[in-house]
């Protein structure tokens, strides 16, 4: 089979097609034939600095759609041929992947393979952002950093459904901002300046919840943002910066607090949780109350190129790859 795999870290370019041998299901697991990829940033750092990389060479890819291929034993609930949509941990830029059971899902009625794709990582971090872990309470204000990537386009309209009074955006460019309000964003504001945009939108209140998967310097701001007893929920590091110390001086004088959340953490340590975030979530997908905007696809063989196009800092709502 087909498969896209790096022997070593660096840019893009290490991205090769090779031929691979079609892997079996183990107890517990089973096979699928992949019909879409969706294309990660955590894809983007494996393949440049090794995140979640035990070893190389290394086939990336977090998650996927398309038909189980065959059961591994113990395995019940699936029969081969059904479309279903997954979370591995690597190997889905790739014609066939092995999937631990736990953490395959079956496509929700009503939806294509194409944006089953776009179901498993995002849009259970969407829901545990702003239900599980940022607990949103009706009225409550919410700023979301990289507001117009696949998460930031996603958990806007899981904010506002929660019942939030306003929901802000933080994006990179105007026309990045332009895109965030039409996904139901009340306003988006550039990353240089959000800080005032923040003020002056809140009559100096701040916010009472933000969401952050830049990290670094972006992470400190976002918690100068925050109202009196406000929140923040970090997933992520993509600016690269290094951790930022957090402490008493920066939560005591106005009771702010700070939590994290990870998917790929929630998938290999509970599953079942997992499972229960994800039914939530994917209701949101078939009832049409939620919009997951997929604005590029590639074949799998120009991975690279998707790389490449998330790489810029350019790209809006989702990518994914066509097998």
């Amino acid at each position: 089979m087909r498969g896209v795999r790096f022997e070593e870290f660096g840019g893009p370019e290490v991205l090769r097609v090779v031929e691979l041998d079609i892997p079996e299901p183990a107890a517990g697991e089973v096979t699928i034939d992949i019909a879409y990829i969706g294309v990660n940033f955590a894809d983007l750092q494996a393949r440049s600095v090794g995140y979640r990389v035990p070893g190389l060479p290394f086939v990336p890819g977090l998650e996927l759609s398309g038909r189980i291929r065959a059961l591994g034993a113990g395995v019940e609930g699936f029969q081969v041929g059904q479309p279903v949509a997954a979370i591995t941990e690597g190997g889905a830029y790739a014609e066939v992947v092995r999937a631990k059971a736990a953490t395959v899902f079956p496509v929700p009625e009503g939806v294509d393979l194409r944006t089953a794709a776009t179901l498993p990582t995002v849009l259970p971090t969407a829901y545990a952002l702003v239900h599980t872990v940022g607990r949103v309470q009706p009225g409550e204000t919410v700023l979301v950093q990289a507001a117009a990537g696949g998460v930031g386009t996603v958990v806007g309209q899981v904010a506002k459904l929660a019942g939030a009074g306003a929901v802000y955006g933080v994006v990179s460019s105007a026309a990045k901002a332009d895109y965030a309000r039409k996904l139901g964003y009340d306003d988006a504001f550039l990353t240089g300046t959000f800080d005032d945009d923040v003020r002056a939108a809140t009559d100096g209140r701040g916010v009472d919840l933000v969401l952050d998967p830049v990290g670094g310097e972006t992470l400190r701001r976002s918690l100068d943002a925050l109202a009196l007893f406000g929140r923040l929920v970090s997933f992520g590091n993509a600016s690269g910066e290094p951790a930022w110390q957090i402490g008493q001086p920066e939560l005591y004088p106005r009771g702010r607090s700070i939590a994290g959340f990870s998917i790929l953490s929630l998938t290999a340590s509970e599953p079942r949780v997992l499972r229960e975030i994800a039914s939530h979530a994917f209701e949101l997908v078939t009832s049409g109350k939620v919009e997951l905007p997929i604005t590029a696809e590639f074949p799998l063989a120009e991975a690279a190129e998707a790389h490449r196009l998330m790489d810029s800092r350019t790209s809006t709502g989702k990518l994914i790859l066509a097998v």
